[in-house]
This record gives structure tokens, sequence and C-alpha cells, in this order.
């Protein structure tokens, strides 16, 4: 009976081992299927987005080339002199000039097969093949209608007959042509000429034919969604709902950084659309997404393998690894068996056998000395706690130690110090307030760990301050007092290797007894203070506390004082942290016992709180707490927790609220300016003048001017008074030379020159394109 329960727990155990193991694997094998099929899917898309920005360059290189060279044909000489000429049989010279210039712009880079040259108004039209009589074109009709668009420059896809020609017989299976159409003149208003740039589609296709692969498909759309280059010629020019894209919606809102799926033809694509910023055009990429599943159909299948294979030998690792887990039990419950007689109850299982017998070993007498040791640490520390405070007799001090094991220590000391350790501040280190308790425990067990325990007692904390007695075989107090000091140097060193923090420690004097328990203690504490002159990570005894050293007066540095105090009220609070710590760095170099440092402490606070309250600033601008000021100003003990206590409480709330105060009058100082200078901009007003009328210094109405608006004064002048000359150009009829001086110019020219230099464009044009009557 008892092997079957063995067994069926075995059983239960591989089980569970094999689950264990299972879902791992499986959840691996998903998940390495899944991010293998998303990142093919991810960098066939990135691909196919890279492919499209490269298409997009070339192409939109060869049309910003043409467009280019089509601008300087139409504003050379010989277009200008043709512009206005009939260009009969006796205009050859003109003619020969012109196509010239033509084929120039004809090259394999361009891929331009011809350009047409058309006046409406003098009826003539060029091309490659001749002049012709443009009354006689027989797509005269179509060509002029092109004059009737609302651009002066665009490119168009125009079919290919409109231009057919000799030359251009190469291309005549190609239905259609990408033409750039520029209205001419350029600079005029009526116009009455067409330039038209030809080029093949089938030339522009050559781009995207190299890009082509068996499950997808590229092609280029203009804004309304109409195909200007396909692989399929006899696609271009229909709408893109003729290759059986059912989502042109989504071409209008499409990311490029997001491709999106949609059907074409039936069949799920994986769709990229990069859309050019130049012309509009939407460079569209078309990728099976079925031809994508196949490819990852091959990854899972492999990931299949492999996790059938993992399974296969988890189960088999399961199995073996349970066996040997279970064999100790197997032997424990053999012992077990023979103990066990036959009146016993049967246990439900392997585990509760063991547990009823392992609950028999234990003895109440066992249970009641754990929990004593237990808790004998804690009483220990009480009673050792009680004894450093004075709360203890001191006759009883010796009593209590032997009491709990010291005897033996005791009585083999010659001489004792009282070791008292503060962690100093923590606002530099890693760690926070509510960690304090904790670095305490911490820097306790490295008191325990550096002192071997027959030199001391047990470390306690009382009041934030880890204290321990230390005690030496040594009669001399001088090599006893050396000892100790490099305890205490090993022991400062550890903590600020192991914890990173800086302590100071203090030492009592040697004394021989220990009902001298508590005295030590206050002298190891009174030692700690003169951290406030010292600074902090001091080592100090307390016998070496103002050996000798007579006590000076201290003289307070009133001036320091008074430049503290002006730079706070001027808001400067580079200049104001300087003067603190100059003033604070006077004060604590006196030569003075710890507590008479707060008389001149004192007075800095007390002077600072006036200063306030004088400003008209409360101190419930400043103080958060219910705490007096005094108060926590006295409970600090290192110079550098002053320092930053004084800046945080008083000096930085005092200086935010006065840098408040400035910018408001600041603020109010440009307003007035600036009304000034809409009054009487079309004056000689200079910012003297200004300055004068508001009663204000030059040099500090231009600083405020420039603070506030982020520009000079002169620059804000000149900008209002060419806002005004735009106004009256365009909604009045005063003249240039009227504007300029009224404006204060002496010579119009410069007007002119200044005006177009700010604007592009003379004042002249700049009426003729915005004044009333150029509508």
């Amino acid at each position: 009976m008892l092997r079957l329960r063995s067994l069926s727990f075995l059983y239960k155990l591989t089980i569970f081992g094999v689950l264990l193991s299972t879902l791992p694997v499986i959840f691996i094998g998903v998940f390495a299927y899944i991010t293998s099929a998303n990142e093919i899917e991810a960098r066939v898309n990135n691909g196919k987005m890279q492919l499209l920005m490269q298409t997009s360059a070339n192409v939109e290189q060869i049309l910003t080339t043409v467009n280019h060279t089509l601008n300087q044909v139409i504003n050379s000489s010989v277009m200008r002199k043709a512009m206005h000429s009939p260009l009969s049989v006796s205009d050859f010279a003109t003619y020969n000039d012109l196509t010239t210039e033509l084929r120039h712009m004809q090259s394999f880079d361009t891929r331009v097969e011809d350009v047409i040259l058309i006046n409406v108004q003098q009826n003539w039209m060029v091309k490659n093949s001749g002049l012709y009589r443009f009354d006689e074109y027989p797509f005269r009709g179509e060509l002029a209608a092109l004059l009737q668009s609302d651009e002066d420059s665009r490119w168009m896809l125009n079919p290919t007959e409109w231009f057919y020609s000799e030359e251009s017989a190469g291309y005549v299976g190609c239905p259609y042509t990408m033409s750039l159409v520029k209205k001419l003149p350029a600079a005029g208003l009526d116009k009455y000429a067409l330039a038209i740039a030809n080029i093949p589609t089938c030339a522009l296709n050559d781009f995207l034919q190299y890009e082509q692969e068996e499950f997808a498909e590229t092609m280029i759309l203009d804004d309304s969604h109409r195909i200007l280059l396909h692989p399929d010629d006899t696609l271009i020019g229909l709408p893109v709902q003729e290759t059986g894209f059912a989502a042109v919606d989504s071409l209008a809102d499409a990311d490029a950084a997001v491709p999106f799926t949609a059907a074409i033809g039936g069949e799920r694509h994986s769709v990229s659309v990069y859309r050019s910023g130049a012309n509009g055009w939407a460079y569209v990429s078309a990728v099976s997404v079925d031809s994508l599943t196949r490819e990852s159909r091959k990854i899972g299948m492999y990931t299949l393998y492999v996790c059938m294979l993992m399974l296969l030998l988890s189960a088999l690792l399961a199995w073996v690894g349970s066996r040997r887990m279970y064999s100790p039990i197997q032997a424990l419950l053999g012992q077990i068996r023979l103990s066990l007689s036959a009146s016993d109850p049967k246990p439900a299982n392997e585990f509760q056998m063991i547990g009823e017998q392992m609950q028999r070993l234990f003895q109440s007498n066992t249970k009641l000395e754990q929990e004593v040791n237990r808790h004998l640490q804690q009483v220990r520390a009480f009673a050792l706690t009680r004894a450093y405070q004075g709360e203890m007799k001191p006759s009883d001090v010796a009593v209590m130690l032997e009491q709990y094991g010291y005897g033996p220590q005791l009585r083999a000391w010659r001489s004792m110090a009282v070791v008292t350790l503060q962690i100093d501040a923590l606002d530099p280190s890693r760690f926070g307030r509510g960690d304090l308790d904790l670095l305490l425990f911490a820097v306790r067990n490295m008191v325990e760990e550096l002192i071997a325990p027959d030199g001391r007692l047990m470390p306690v904390t009382v009041d934030q301050t880890v204290a321990t007695l230390v005690g030496g075989s040594e009669s001399d107090g001088k090599r006893f007092t050396e000892t100790v000091y490099a305890l205490t140097e090993r022991l400062q060193n550890s903590v600020r290797h192991y914890l990173g923090l800086q302590v100071s420690i203090g030492i009592s004097l040697p004394f021989h007894e220990p009902e001298h328990l508590s005295v030590a203690f206050r002298e190891g504490l009174e030692a700690l203070k003169h951290r406030i002159k010292l600074g902090e990570g001091i080592i100090i005894q307390y016998e070496n506390v103002n050996s000798g050293k007579p006590v000076l007066l201290l003289n307070y540095p009133n001036q320091t004082e008074r430049e503290l105090l002006d730079a706070v009220k001027l808001a400067d609070e580079g200049r104001s942290r300087e003067l603190l710590g100059q003033l604070l760095q006077t004060i604590l170099a006196a030569e003075l016992p710890p507590q008479d440092y707060q008389i001149p402490l004192a007075r800095l606070l007390n002077n600072l709180v006036i200063a306030a309250q004088e400003s008209g600033i409360g101190l419930s601008h400043m103080q958060q707490s219910n705490e007096s000021l005094y108060e926590e100003l006295f409970e600090l003990q290192i110079a550098h927790d002053i320092e930053a206590w004084f800046w945080r409480k008083l000096v930085e709330p005092m200086i935010r609220i006065f840098r408040d105060r400035q910018n408001a009058q600041y603020q109010n100082v440009s307003e007035k300016v600036i009304d000034l200078i809409q009054r009487h901009y079309d004056t000689d007003l200079t910012l003297e003048e200004c300055a004068k009328r508001l009663h204000y210094n030059a040099n500090y109405l231009s600083g405020v001017f420039r603070k506030e608006t982020n520009c000079s004064f002169s620059e804000y002048l000149t900008t209002y008074r060419f806002q005004m000359a735009k106004r009256w150009l365009a909604e009045t009829d005063m003249s240039v030379k009227d504007i300029a001086a009224r404006l204060r110019y002496n010579n119009p020219q410069n007007f002119i020159r200044s005006f177009r230099k700010v604007e592009g464009m003379t004042p002249g044009q700049y009426r003729n394109k915005y004044g009333a009557g150029s509508a």
C-alpha cells in the first residue's frame, strides 16, 4: 500500500514537471513564429518604402532638371524675340536659334523627346518636326485649352497623339506623355503662349521596372488617384480603381510610416505609400500578403519541429529528475515505517506521515528556549539604551551587564570608551530620509563585524546615533585611545566603501568603571556637535574639544549681509548663492563652542525675515510647515546642511517673489514703448526720446524692451513702419515718394532699397500684386 502511494506521488511530480516545462516551450514557439512573421512583413515593407523614396528622388530629379532647363529657355533672349514675331519663312535665323535652344533640352538624362512652343497670338507652333500654323494643327483645340489652366506651370498627363512628330516615332506605342506645361509670357498677366516639354511615360516607366517582383507591384498616382506610371502601359491614365484597388480612401489618409492592408484584384496586399511633398504624387507599392505568409509558414514548420523536440527532451528530463528527487523521500519513509506500530492510523500521504513524526520531535522546553533566544537581543538593546541615556542608576549598570553575559569582558578590560556614530547628510547619496532606520541597522551590523565580540558590547541605536562600548586590556590611556581611533577609522572607511555614506564618529574620554557609561555617552555626543565647525566625515575625541584654545568673539559680517539682501532684492540668483556661502563661511570660521554658533545664525535668520516683511512678503509665502524656523535651524549640525536650509527656506523663495515682481514691471514698460511707437512712428522717434518721456534710463529701457520682445527698439520701429507702408500701398493711392517722406526717409531710393530687401519686391510691384486694383 505504501509503495502504491509513493509511485502515485512520483507520477504526480513527473506530470507537474512535464507541464511546467511545456508551457515555456509552447510560449517560446508561438512567440518565435509570430515575431518572425511580423519581422518578415516589416522588413519587406521597410524595403519597399526605401525603394519608393529612391524612385521618388530619381523621378523628381528629372522633373526638376526639366523645369529648370525649360525656365532657362523661356527666359532667353531668343525666346523673348520670338514671342513678338510671326515666324514666317523670312524669319529663318530666329527659327534656327529657337530650335537650337529647344534641342539642348533633349538628352538621355532628362528623357525629354520633344519641346513644343505655341504662340496663339502670332498663330505659330514649333516642334521637332518643324514650324506650323497653329490654326491648321489637328489638336489645336486641346492644346489651346491648356491656357485656361489655373496654374502657370504644372506637370500634366496628356495623350501622346497631341504631340506626335516624326522624331518621336519610336514612342508611338506609348499612349501617354508626361508634359511640363508653362504659360507665357511668364511675367505678364495676359497669357497667350505655351511652352511644353514632353517626356513619354514609357521612358519614366524604366524607373519602375527594376523593382518589380513576382508578389509586388509599384505605381505612381497623381493627386486625383489617376495612374501616371505603371508597369502595364495600358493602365496609364486610368483611375487606380481599374487595377482592382478597393481602398482608394485609404490612400488619401495613408501614413508613410504605417503600411495598411487592402484588396487588389480580389487578393490581400500590404500597401506602402510615399507621398511626394513637391507635387503631391503618391508612390504606391503593393506586396501580396499571401506570398509573405507562405514565407513565414516555412519558419513556422521549423519552429514546430524544434518545439516538439524540446518537449520530448523536457518530458525525459522531468521523469529522470523526479525519480532522483524522490529517492531521499523514499529512504526517509522507509525509516519512519520501521517506527510505526500496527495500531497507528494510516496517513493519507507520505508528507502527512513525515509531518506527524517531526511534530513528535519538538518538545515544549525547546520551543521556550527558541522564544527566549529570539527576544534576548531586543532585551539587551533596550537595557543598554536605558544605561546610555542615564535612565538606570550607575550602581545598577554593572549588575545589568553581568546579568546579560558581559561579565567576562568587563573583568578582562582595563580601559573603556563609548563610541558614537551619526550619518551625515543623505541628500547627495542614493538614499532618502525614509531609509535612515535601515541604514542605521546596516551600520550596527558593520560594527559587529569589524570589532571583535570580546572588544565591544552590542551596538544600539539611540535617537539616530549608533553607540557602542569598546574596551581593551591596555592600562595606558594613550595606547588605548590610539587603538580605539584606529578602529573608528576602519569603521568609517568601511561605511563609506560599502554604503557610499559619510559618517562622523565621536569618542569619549577613557574610563575604568561601567557606572560612567551615561557620562561617556554624553561626551561622545558633545564631540559630534563640532561637525558644525569641522565639517562632515570627522573622527573627534572629547579630550581634544577646545583643548587649550581661547574662545574668540565673533565680528559679524554686516557688509556681506547687506550685499546679500541687495542681491536678493535684485533677484540675482547666482550672486545671492555666492554671498550666502561667503557669509556662512565667515560666521563658521570663528573659533567658538558649537552652541555659540546659534547666536550669529539666529541673527542672519532674523534679518532675512525682517527684510522679507519690509518688502511685503509674509512667512506664509515661504514657510509651509507649522514648525518654527528657529527650531529647524538649531536642529542642524553640519555647515552644508545649514547653507542648504537658508537657501531653500528663505533666500530662494524671496528671489522667486522679487523676480515675479520685476517681470510684471518689465512687461508694463514694454507695452508703453510699443504704444509710443504705434502713435509716433511717422516722427523722428528715438530710444532716447522714449526714455525721456517714460522717465527711464535709455540703457535700462533698451535691455527691458529686448528681453520682452526679443528684438531691439530700432528693429521693432522699422518693422512697424514697413507694416504701415504695405497697408498704404495696398489700400491707398499715396505715391512711393510720399510714403517714404512720411516714414522719415530722406531719400525715396533708400526706402525702395530697404523695402525690396525686406519684402523681396519693390513698392510698385507690391502695389501691383496686392493693391485694390490688382484683381
